[in-house]
C-alpha cells in the first residue's frame, strides 16, 4: 500500500510540474520579450547642464531595450531651477527645472513598478529624487507647457550610456 501511495504521489508531482511548465514558460517569454524605453546623453553644456533624451534607438511606444538588460535609471530632482542662459526650452527639448543623476546599472526586470524605480532613485540620492519621465521637459513663458522626447537639466551623466527612463502614457516601461 505504501508503495502504491508513493508511486501515486510521485506521479501527481510529475503531473503538476508538467501542467505548470507551460505557465512558467509563458511568464519567462513575457519577461524575455518585454522592453523598456531608454534615453541617452545628447549634449553637455559648459555650465554643468546636460541634454538627455531620445535618439534613433529610442522607442517610446514599445520600448527599445529588453527588460533583461542592466542599465542605470535616469533620476530627476525638481528644484524649480530657472532656465540657464543659452537654453531656449521647446516642446521637444524642454527644461526639467532641476538636476539629473544616474543609479548604478539595474536589470529592468527588477523595476516592477514606477514606485520601485522611484524608490531606487531616492535610495541613491535622497528625498525628492524620482525616475525621470518622458514628459518632464517644460517650455513656454512660465514653463507651463509639458513637452516630450528630451530635456535639459543640471547634472553630470556618463556619455555613451543608455538609461531606463519612465513614460506615463505608453507601455514602454520595464514594468509595463
Amino acid at each position: 500500500m505504501k508503495k502504491i501511495l508513493a508511486r501515486g504521489a510521485a506521479a501527481l508531482a510529475a503531473a503538476s510540474l508538467t501542467l505548470l511548465s507551460p505557465i512558467a514558460s509563458a511568464q519567462a517569454a513575457v519577461t524575455a520579450d518585454h522592453a523598456g524605453m531608454t534615453w541617452t546623453v545628447a549634449d553637455k553644456g559648459s555650465d554643468g547642464t546636460v541634454h538627455v533624451g531620445s535618439d534613433s534607438v529610442t522607442d517610446a511606444y514599445n520600448g527599445d531595450t529588453p527588460a533583461t538588460a542592466s542599465l542605470p535609471v535616469l533620476c530627476l530632482r525638481i528644484t524649480n531651477a530657472p532656465v540657464p542662459a543659452g537654453i531656449t526650452p521647446t516642446f521637444y527639448i524642454g527644461w526639467a527645472r532641476g538636476t539629473v543623476a544616474a543609479t548604478p546599472p539595474v536589470q529592468g526586470t527588477t523595476l516592477t513598478s514606477q514606485a520601485v524605480a522611484d524608490a531606487l532613485c531616492a535610495q541613491y540620492y535622497g528625498e525628492g529624487w524620482r525616475t525621470a519621465e518622458f514628459h518632464d521637459g517644460r517650455y513656454g513663458a512660465n514653463l507651463e507647457g509639458s513637452g516630450g522626447w528630451a530635456f535639459w537639466a543640471h547634472g553630470y551623466l556618463p556619455e555613451n550610456t543608455r538609461f531606463w527612463t519612465a513614460i506615463n502614457d505608453t507601455n514602454a516601461n520595464p514594468w509595463s
